[in-house]
């Protein structure tokens, strides 16, 4: 569920980066200034030092321990700035499996807190922000800008790294490489869903917020998912609910075949509408899959070793297809396919440029819980199968790109997917494959949502639903939004899933006008 970022940040990560681009206005980044060493915080109702009966430990003694207890649990830095705003930063220690908390060495877990500056010590009602995914961390604001400066004019703001992301004990090609074999993989991933995250967002809000008040959630998203798993588990935690692009679906087992079969229809109007743009990128796109489908093994060599194959080039999609600005970006980097001749009758090549272009549009080697994960986030007791790729066959007669080319048809891009040849082609995720597969296979996976709680749900939600969304489908998001009660939906086709990045002032305060009042039942 992306908010992918734009190319060079990698991906769904409009699931992942529509909100980057909306905290973090275009522009070079400002280094940020080193971290002061991290203070002990005060947590609130920690467990007391059980005494020995024989020997109970001098005053000083024990409040050392106290501290240490509480340093081990919650650690937060100094304030720091950027322009418009002040930063605070969090480090938690929580169990990898909250329901067996002795179960394992504990993870941290880094939020952002975020105010306008000049207001530390403000009293503010806080906002937890729960960026897009699975598998993406969350903004690192370089100055006060788009919904993250309209926010924080009446709140204190949380950007949550979930677990496994940026400073959430990051999960890598290379420090997943520790746990050696692929059933343990499995073993520790399975604990990196919405399940945790929302119990990472309460064991949080228990030690940050006052009284331990109940905070709103944004989410963008996957991050709405989490806040509608929220929502079914711990809505006490909650005081309203803002959801842009992520409403989840309901109901079966796994879901994941029908987003497919939905988000492919979605995905092939997306690609007319892009060649109709674009008529000139038919033909280039045709160059490109005829030189890769003759070229030895099927592909050519990508800069970090994988394999640029007719099938992947198509996974460009991904990122161009369904973002604000991306049937652009997608349009210039095709532009850049081809070397130039400088020798006349020198061998015509793929560029470099594209081929590491191509490899930052996806960013799978730095987030692999994205593809390790993006289907069994709509598991519930069921396994996935690798939907993706059985409902790609029911359409491929459309997406095959080598038929495409030999008919002269345009060749589909395809869109947020996750396909086993990734894990073949992109050599960072090579050593994953095993584990990938188990994944798919993998059944016993734990609810994420409880109907009867949303059928009956308290808390006030607001959501925005993009008709023309290619992530998160526009008929199965009404759908889910008939079974949550108190919700509020805006129905838009003004802005795409990356609505949050493209027009953030406008969304947040449409969808706070939903909640205070503002914008009246009619």
């Amino acid at each position: 569920m992306s908010n992918r970022r734009p190319p060079g940040m990698a991906v769904a990560r409009l699931r992942c980066a529509a909100a980057v681009a909306a905290a973090t206005p275009a522009a070079a980044a400002r280094p940020l200034r080193r971290q002061p060493a991290f203070l002990p915080v005060h947590v609130p109702g920690a467990a007391r030092l059980r005494l020995s009966p024989c020997r109970i430990p001098p005053p000083r003694a024990a409040a050392a321990a106290m501290s240490s207890f509480a340093r081990a649990e919650h650690e937060a830095g100094a304030w720091y700035a950027v322009p418009g705003l002040s930063l605070r930063d969090h480090r938690f220690a929580v169990p990898p499996d909250h329901s067996s908390p002795d179960s394992g060495a504990a993870i941290t877990v880094f939020a952002r807190e975020v105010v306008a500056a000049g207001k530390e010590d403000a009293v503010l009602p806080y906002l937890l922000y729960l960026q897009g995914g699975p598998g993406f961390e969350s903004p690192r604001p370089t100055e006060a800008g788009g919904w993250l400066k309209k926010a924080c004019e009446d709140h204190r703001v949380v950007l949550l790294d979930q677990r496994g992301t940026g400073l959430s004990t990051p999960l890598t090609p290379s420090s997943l490489s520790q746990i050696t074999s692929p059933a343990k993989q499995v073993e520790y991933l399975k604990h990196f869903r919405a399940d945790n995250i929302v119990k990472d967002a309460e064991f949080i809000r228990l030690r940050l917020v006052s009284d331990a008040e109940p905070w709103t959630v944004l989410g963008q998203s996957y991050g709405g998912f989490c806040a509608v798993t929220y929502l079914s588990f711990a809505p006490e935690g909650l005081k309203s609910v803002l959801l842009t692009g992520g409403l989840p679906p309901l109901g079966e087992p796994c879901t994941a075949q029908t987003i497919y079969r939905a988000c492919f229809k979605q995905v092939q109007q997306q690609n007319e509408k892009y060649y109709k743009r674009y008529p000139q990128d038919i033909q280039v796109v045709h160059d490109a899959v005829r030189y890769l489908s003759e070229s030895e093994g099927g592909g050519v060599v990508l800069p970090s070793g994988g394999r640029l194959t007719p099938k992947m080039l198509q996974c460009l999609g991904l990122s161009g297809l369904g973002s604000g600005g991306g049937f652009e970006r997608l349009h210039y980097l095709l532009e850049r396919v081809w070397d130039p001749v400088l020798v006349p009758g020198a061998k015509k090549s793929i560029s470099y440029y594209f081929l590491k272009e191509f490899e930052m549009w996806l960013g799978f080697d730095q987030n692999p819980l994205y593809a390790l994960l993006h289907e069994s986030i709509y598991c519930q007791g069921s396994s996935s199968k690798w939907s993706a790729e059985k409902v790609r066959g029911e359409y491929e007669s459309l997406f095959d790109p080598i038929k495409a080319t030999e008919e002269g048809r345009p060749v589909y891009f395809t869109g947020e997917m996750v396909f086993p040849c990734m894990f073949d082609e992109i050599h960072a995720l090579r050593d994953l494959k095993e584990a990938a597969h188990l994944l798919a296979e993998k059944e016993d996976w734990p609810p994420l949502y409880d109907l009867s709680k949303l059928n009956n749900n308290k808390v006030p939600v607001a959501a925005a639903v993009y008709y023309e969304d290619m992530y998160v489908n526009f008929n199965i998001a009404k759908e889910t939004a008939s079974q949550i009660a108190r919700i509020r939906l805006w129905v838009t086709n003004e802005y795409m899933h990356s609505g949050i990045r493209d027009g953030g002032p406008h969304v947040f305060e449409h969808l706070m006008g939903l909640l205070n009042g503002k914008k009246p039942l009619f």
